[in-house]
């Protein structure tokens, strides 16, 4: 697959929070970024499920990011709903050059 890599304007890699889900618009969409240690993610910015902003949501001990409204818990690195429910969550590829954050879009 061929990415459209944007620069995400707002944040840069050493200043960004650890486990905390920030909303944000890369390009032409609005995603959720994720910084967990040295390793960033990005994953659309609601729930496939019912629509909850993740932003909102809250990171558990196991890492994966958890829906404010249905409490539905998505492996970051992947989308995979760990819940047991069938909703996958889109996620983007992430790629830090230097102290920038490139977000892979299609």
């Amino acid at each position: 697959m061929i990415y459209d890599w944007q620069i995400v304007k707002t944040h840069s890699f050493p200043a960004f929070p650890e486990n905390k889900p920030v909303e944000t618009v890369v390009g032409n969409k609005t995603v959720t970024l994720l910084r967990k240690g040295n390793v960033m993610y990005a994953f659309a910015a609601t729930c496939p499920h019912a629509g909850g902003r993740l932003c909102d949501g809250w990171v558990d001990t196991e890492g994966r990011i958890v829906c404010p409204v249905h409490k539905y818990r998505f492996d970051p690195s992947n989308g995979r709903n760990t819940s047991g429910e069938g909703y996958k969550l889109k996620t983007y590829p992430v790629d830090v050059r230097e102290e920038n954050i490139y977000v892979g879009l299609w």
